[in-house]
């Protein structure tokens, strides 16, 4: 879809905030200026495919919550908030900070397939990725039989495999996760015993 291509999501409104019309938004960024200092966003509701401009007046961040606090032009009361639940928050994709070595944007490591260094087996894919100390990945490993469905009992098979699809946080760090290929889509990894319950 050109959205992905165009523009970079940078959070998602979960909730509104007090009475005067401030908006609850969920980072997918590590950069708070982002939130912070005023000027164009734009945003994208559910169901659409074209986003539109807004303007943000302030944030501020919710220490303890890992959520900010927005105040956005034209939004002055609670129902208005209300209604831009789910909504998200996108910057042009031109406007990617430059990034150190070994620095990802969050959005390119979501998806990546996951592979054991050492047996070169697919294990999982990243389905989302936990500020922390240390960020760490969370992999939803692959089930026995979840790719192998056929043609018939393929529906209940696969939703039988997603209901007992199992997660790992991985801590995202070069000595466990040495290899990230942004172009093959997928990581390596070089898990410590027992990090990994893979049966």
């Amino acid at each position: 879809m050109a959205i992905a291509d165009e523009w970079l999501e940078i959070g998602k409104i979960v909730a509104a905030q007090g009475l005067k019309g401030e908006v609850r938004v969920y980072p997918n960024s590590d950069f708070p200026e982002r939130f912070e200092e005023p000027g164009k966003r734009w945003m994208l509701r559910p169901g659409k495919t074209e986003p539109e401009v807004i303007e943000l007046i302030s944030g501020r961040y919710l220490a303890g919550k890992g959520l900010y606090v927005l105040q956005l032009k034209g939004i002055v009361e609670r129902a208005q908030a209300e209604q831009l639940y789910d909504c998200r928050l996108l910057i042009p994709s031109t406007d990617r900070p430059h990034l150190e070595e070994d620095e990802f944007h969050v959005p390119d490591l979501l998806d990546l397939e996951v592979i054991d260094q050492a047996t070169q087996q697919a294990i999982g894919r990243i389905k989302d990725v936990i500020p922390a100390g240390n960020d760490l990945l969370e992999v939803e490993l692959y089930q026995a039989g979840a790719h192998q469905a056929g043609a018939d009992g393929t529906i209940k098979q696969l939703a039988k495999a997603k209901e007992s699809a199992k997660t790992v946080l991985i801590p995202f760090v070069k000595e466990i996760v040495p290899i990230v290929d942004l172009v093959q889509r997928r990581v390596e990894i070089v898990p410590p015993p027992g990090l990994l319950d893979l049966k």
